[in-house]
């Protein structure tokens, strides 16, 4: 007997297979044997048409080995089909979890029933676990059971939506500051342009502002993603939370020659240059420093190789803020660039959307800065401030 295993930890149906029937081009049983009548392969979800024969397994066509078998470079590729490596570790962790709890409650982990899944799911609930994790416990294990043994979700989902209200109410998501246009000329003000990790640092933060990057997106940009021009850059973003199919994105950033500090064409430009010194000429834009400002060895950087992580990222970002002196530096992250610059733009009367590389008609870019703007802008207050002005001038 064989069993078909998923490579990502989730186990395919058990398909149980009698070797002798499997052979090169020995044709497989697919009909009954000539006793027994001929049964319609039919399920629920048939469409009989009028006048239409209804089918039986002798209609069915006849396999052979060669109509299952894939090819070696087939069976790489599902084995290393595209999945977040982050994706796949947690994954692994919420069923190994799961499992290691069914054995512990004398109960089948897999295909677990409905009643082991709502029990496990209440004991989440019970332990004031966060709905966002819960949530993802539950597609992981969920998604590891036989397509056609899935445990019902109704009423998990229903006691997760409840202990979501509460949860709501205890613990309200702080989310990083914005970093305001103030905030980020005081940061690059802390960039020594005279050190490597100045260079980096400004270019960093001057492109990731400027192209709402998200600090993934930053840390996963190549020397060939970014084309400077006299006018501005072209940052091609490969890969992004909204693009999960790797389609690609190009991101303009206009140049400001009036603040040569600031632009962020002439921090690319030095960025470069002295990656060039370094003698890098392609890979990973932003790379690893020592303390002297020559390359890191990232030799023993097995996951990433020489690109930085977002954490990575973080914490140039963080330690900009610190330097600059800003108020509540340690909650600023490399998130606030994203933030502070879709901000200004929608107080400026434009739309992030296509910038920030957020789907059409997001949620997230309306209440979160299109509507935020809009309310302020609205506020009856500035109404009282134009009547105290209109009676100042009259005196």
């Amino acid at each position: 007997m064989t069993t078909a295993h998923d490579t990502e930890g989730a186990d395919l149906e058990v398909v149980e297979v009698v070797d002798a029937e499997i052979v090169d081009d020995e044709l497989l049983p697919t009909t009954l044997t000539p006793a027994a009548p001929a049964k319609p392969p039919v399920d629920r979800h048939t469409i009989l048409y009028p006048g239409q024969d209804l089918a039986t397994r002798a209609d069915a066509p006849s396999y052979t080995r060669r109509d299952f078998e894939v090819s070696p470079a087939t069976a790489e590729r599902l084995q290393n089909k595209s999945k977040p490596k982050n994706t796949n570790r947690n994954y692994t962790n919420q069923r190994r979890l799961f499992a290691e709890w069914c054995e512990a409650m004398g109960r089948v982990a897999r295909p677990c029933t409905t009643a082991t899944y709502v029990e496990w799911v209440a004991g989440m609930i019970a332990r004031d676990m966060s709905p966002n994790t819960i949530s993802t416990y539950m597609s992981g294990v969920r998604t590891w059971m036989p397509p056609d043994l899935k445990p019902d979700n109704t009423e998990a989902r229903g006691m997760l939506n409840e202990h979501r209200k509460d949860w709501g109410k205890r613990n309200r998501v702080r989310k990083a500051p914005p970093i305001t246009r103030p905030m980020l000329e005081a940061m690059v003000g802390t960039c020594d342009l005279r050190h490597p990790i100045g260079l980096r640092d400004r270019c960093a933060l001057l492109i990731g502002r400027a192209a709402l990057n998200r600090r993934i997106e930053l840390a996963d940009l190549d020397i060939e993603d970014v084309e400077v021009e006299e006018d501005g850059i072209a940052e091609w973003v490969a890969f992004s939370k909204t693009d999960q199919a790797a389609e690609g994105q190009e991101t303009w950033i206009p140049a400001d020659p009036d603040n040569p500090l600031y632009d962020p064409v002439e921090a690319v430009r030095d960025w470069l240059n002295c990656l060039h010194r370094l003698g890098v000429r392609n890979g990973p834009l932003l790379r690893a420093l020592t303390s002297a400002g020559t390359l890191q060895n990232r030799s023993t950087a097995t996951l990433r190789g020489d690109y930085v992580t977002g954490d990575a990222v973080n914490d140039w970002v963080r330690g900009r803020a610190y330097k600059a002196g800003l108020k509540d530096w340690h909650k600023i992250t490399a998130h606030g660039l994203r933030r502070g610059g879709a901000q200004e733009i929608a107080d400026a009367g434009g739309d992030p959307t296509k910038q920030g590389r957020w789907k059409e008609g997001s949620a997230t870019v309306k209440k979160e800065y299109l509507d935020r703007a809009q309310t302020r802008a609205e506020n009856p207050w500035h109404k009282v401030a134009e009547k105290r002005r209109a009676e100042a001038a009259q005196q």
